[in-house]
């Protein structure tokens, strides 16, 4: 026993050993990284700091930055030094790399007095997160809170209620009221899911029915085992519905969806379901082989770049479990993109086919040789 416990004691030394070497190369990996920066910079003709850039195109940080956008967006020393875990003695804040590209709207963004009121600037915000500054800093205020705010309505009441006025802050909408947003639908113009907020319109009847291009919730879900569907994503999922439906079915979905010109997240919230405010763009914040289902309707469609759309795909197939679902809901392209572009990505993915319709798209008129797909696909077991 006094043998082990002296070799136990001598490996723990040699493990705090090791932890010292490795922080000590890393070290010494930094200066020499930061020797070469320098040589290199003093071979270059000096640029002013202003058109500086890393090797992605990424302005640096400048000393021109506010503090507070310094404390948000640059490393931080870790209290208890160097950690092994992480390898290194710091941590960065997540900040989208874009948004060094933006450092103007940025600092514009990180303006405000600490511990106040944050400005209303939401529009501004999600601007830039469709510029890809995702995720934004964190901030130090407290968001402006609704005049009269009240108690939502309880659940289960909730998934079909309309919210109350009062329930949100309507400064940065055109319209000032949801039964503006539901009266929307009879105006001419293009709004982005105009029709979304009319709970007892078109809304009610979504995937109650199968025919065609519209599948019926019921019958994807009797593709699988009983209640093995328990938990899942709806990517750009509007005003929640399809969440909804699936809540009423012991379902938990998770909605993406923006605030383009309407209070989508809050008015997920308010039906008792669970929205983020995420963009396309990001990875999905989920660990691997975690969901049981996607589902996307609309949204990842022709007008997204096509390698940008297949880093998307992979990344769907990186978080449905073996066996989960992904349920691509009238995707949209022109009719020889279907069979020379996005058939053969799908395949290079590797989903297997559960059902596959295709139905011509004609809500902008037949000439546009514009097509819909609907497709129930599944990730292999194996």
């Amino acid at each position: 026993m006094q043998e082990l416990n002296s070799t136990k004691s001598k490996l723990f030394d040699s493990y705090s050993l090791i932890a010292d070497l490795h922080h000590k190369i890393n070290s010494t990996n930094f200066l020499v990284r930061d020797l070469v920066i320098e040589i290199t910079r003093e071979r270059k003709p000096s640029l002013p700091v202003d058109e500086e850039a890393d090797v992605f195109g990424i302005p640096p940080p400048t000393a021109s930055l506010s503090d507070e956008l310094k404390l948000a967006i640059l490393p931080h020393k870790l209290p208890l030094g160097y950690s092994p875990r992480m390898a290194s003695d710091e941590i960065y804040p997540p900040v989208g790399a874009a948004c060094l590209r933006f450092q103007k709207e940025l600092a514009h963004y990180m303006t405000y007095d600490i511990g106040g009121e944050c400005p209303m600037d939401d529009v501004f915000a999600q601007k830039l997160l469709l510029k890809g500054c995702e995720p934004l800093p964190r901030r130090r205020c407290h968001p402006k809170s609704p005049i009269g705010y009240v108690e939502p309505t309880p659940f289960p009441d909730s998934l079909w209620a309309t919210p109350p006025d009062t329930s949100i802050i309507w400064d940065t909408y055109t319209c000032k009221s949801y039964q503006c947003l539901i009266d929307r639908k009879n105006f001419p113009g293009t709004v982005d899911c105009k029709d979304c907020f009319d709970l007892q319109g078109r809304e009610k009847r979504r995937w109650l029915y199968d025919r065609g291009l519209d599948y019926g919730l019921d019958q994807v879900l009797q593709t699988k085992p009983a209640r093995s569907i328990r938990i899942g994503l709806d990517i750009g999922g509007g005003s929640g519905t399809f969440a909804a439906r699936m809540r009423e079915r012991n379902i938990t979905i998770i909605t993406s969806s923006k605030n383009l010109d309407g209070p989508f997240n809050s008015f997920i919230a308010f039906r008792g379901l669970i929205p983020i405010h995420v963009s396309i763009s990001q990875r999905l914040p989920f660990f691997e082989n975690t969901l049981d289902i996607v589902h996307s309707m609309h949204i990842l469609s022709n007008w997204i770049p096509d390698a940008m759309l297949e880093f998307a795909l992979y990344d769907i197939y990186r978080v449905l479990r073996p066996g989960g679902l992904f349920w691509l809901d009238h995707f949209f392209c022109q009719g020889p993109q279907l069979n020379q572009t996005y058939a053969p990505m799908f395949d290079r993915i590797g989903f297997t086919k559960l059902r596959w319709n295709v139905g011509k798209k004609v809500d902008r008129g037949v000439d546009k040789n514009e097509w819909y797909l609907s497709a129930l696909l599944e990730k292999p077991m194996t």
